[in-house]
């Protein structure tokens, strides 16, 4: 397999502006994986906050991997947890906290443009041609 040349710092210079557009670098790493980012949304969602049994039924998760998700978050100072009791039963509620908050919201405008540009990208396509280029077809 051939090896790519690597550019000189002079033509690096010349690379269009439009290189790595599509790269998304503010798609967070954490809060991307799609457990994780149903788990942000519904604490988007519910500003109180949400019980572990409530978040496990809403995301579609096993206790195991709902607690693992939770501690990646909660690690990256996303979520808070808050121990309480209900009638002699222990629960935890989980809360964004404001980092939480401000980073989804980051996140979801980065989401925002990531769906923009391929509305955009898309409807160019279609209007530069009906059919694809080489002999491809699209069916």
């Amino acid at each position: 397999m051939p090896r790519k040349a690597k550019l000189k710092t002079s033509e690096k210079a010349s690379v269009p502006d439009s290189a790595g557009r599509f790269s998304y670098q503010g798609l967070d790493r954490v809060m991307h994986e799609k457990a994780r980012l149903g788990i942000m949304a519904s604490l988007a969602a519910h500003a109180d906050g949400l019980l572990f049994n409530d978040l496990k039924q809403l995301c579609s998760l096993t206790d195991g991997n709902l607690s693992r998700h939770l501690g990646v978050l909660a690690d990256a100072d996303l979520v808070v947890p808050s121990k309480g009791g209900d009638g002699g039963r222990a629960q935890t509620l989980y809360r964004l906290t404001e980092t939480g908050r401000s980073r989804f919201t980051e996140y979801i405008s980065v989401l925002e443009r990531v769906v923009a540009d391929g509305q955009c990208e898309t409807e160019k396509a279609r209007l530069r041609s009906p059919d694809l280029a080489g002999g491809w077809s699209s069916s």
